[in-house]
């Protein structure tokens, strides 16, 4: 799956199921459902799931426990727009993008 299919998918009701955990919680983040999204992110235990914890908790509004989980994920606090983020985060989890912001 590319990024342009990934964003296209936020149409339909549900992800498609054989998206991988993480990129289902981006996809729930994308539709509002922020709660899905953390369930999904907290319940795995990499440091791309820190990653999105961390995205997730910046996006809240919660910096303290965002920069907890940017260090667990090997990177510091984002200072780019959230959307700038998750689209980051999307494309390093779709490979089609390494670095995070």
């Amino acid at each position: 799956m590319r990024y342009d299919e990934f964003s296209a998918s936020l149409k339909e009701d549900e992800p498609a199921p054989d998206l991988p955990p993480l990129l289902q919680a981006l996809w729930w983040d994308a539709k509002g459902n922020w709660g899905q999204a953390h369930e999904i992110a907290q319940e795995i235990d990499s440091r791309d799931a820190a990653w999105v914890h961390a995205y997730l908790h910046r996006k809240e509004g919660d910096t303290a426990n965002a920069q907890y989980w940017y260090s667990l994920g090997g990177g510091k606090l984002c200072q780019s727009e959230v959307e700038v983020e998750w689209r980051e985060i999307v494309e390093s989890l779709l490979g089609e993008e390494s670095i995070p912001g």
